[in-house]
């Protein structure tokens, strides 16, 4: 069985979503760089193991890191499944977990990379959005896109609506991503990703429009 560690900032929703989806896989134990953040009840309310490992008492980025990374090798994880973790992550910690860790991103990326998605496709009046699971990589969100979630932008929407309305499709596709990778749906190799065993040249799509 696969063991999985959830990295998180804030509320949690999107680990609740992977608690409330009952994966294949285990959810061995949440990490927090905030000691105030919501996810830790969730995690414990679920009976998960939980680190704080808290930023600011490190001198750098790489040293945080290595505890993490520690942590982690301790839980011994196989999959490490960013969920709303505010930190830019060290090249060094990227390598070390290539191809066994993703995040989700509120764009349809290679749109939209970094922050403040939801205002910035308003801006340009696209009319489709959503997110992106990937593999994380050294380069800000230029990993391997593993599927997207759409919706249509309507001549209603806010920046605040179109969030809303983006979590509901993360909460559908995160734990979608992770059951895949848990079953071996979805395998990391040394000739690329694989999608049933064959190579996956685009993401699957999920359209909610």
């Amino acid at each position: 069985m696969i063991k999985i560690a959830v990295l998180v900032s804030g509320s949690g929703s999107n680990l609740q979503a992977l608690i409330d989806a009952n994966l294949s896989g285990e959810i061995a134990g949440v990490i927090s760089n905030k000691p105030e953040a919501y996810a830790l009840e969730r995690a414990k309310n679920a009976g998960i193991a939980t680190a704080v490992i808290e930023h600011k008492q490190y001198p750098n980025r790489e040293a945080f890191d290595d505890v993490m990374h520690q942590q982690l090798l301790d839980w011994d994880v196989d999959l490490v499944i960013l969920a709303g973790f505010m930190r830019i992550l060290s090249a060094k910690f990227v390598q070390a977990w290539e191809g066994k860790m993703i995040n989700i991103h509120p764009s349809l990326l290679p749109n939209y990379k970094g922050m403040h998605t939801h205002q910035r496709v308003l801006n340009t009046g696209d009319t489709l959005h959503g997110c992106t699971v990937h593999y994380v990589t050294a380069e800000l969100d230029a990993g391997q896109a593993l599927a997207q979630g759409v919706l249509k932008v309507t001549l209603h929407d806010n920046a605040d609506t179109l969030a809303n309305r983006v979590h509901v499709l993360e909460h559908l596709i995160y734990p979608q991503v992770a059951e895949w990778i848990c079953s071996g749906k979805i395998q990391h190799t040394k000739q690329g990703v694989l999608y049933h065993n064959q190579p996956m040249l685009e993401p699957v799509q999920f359209c909610k429009l």
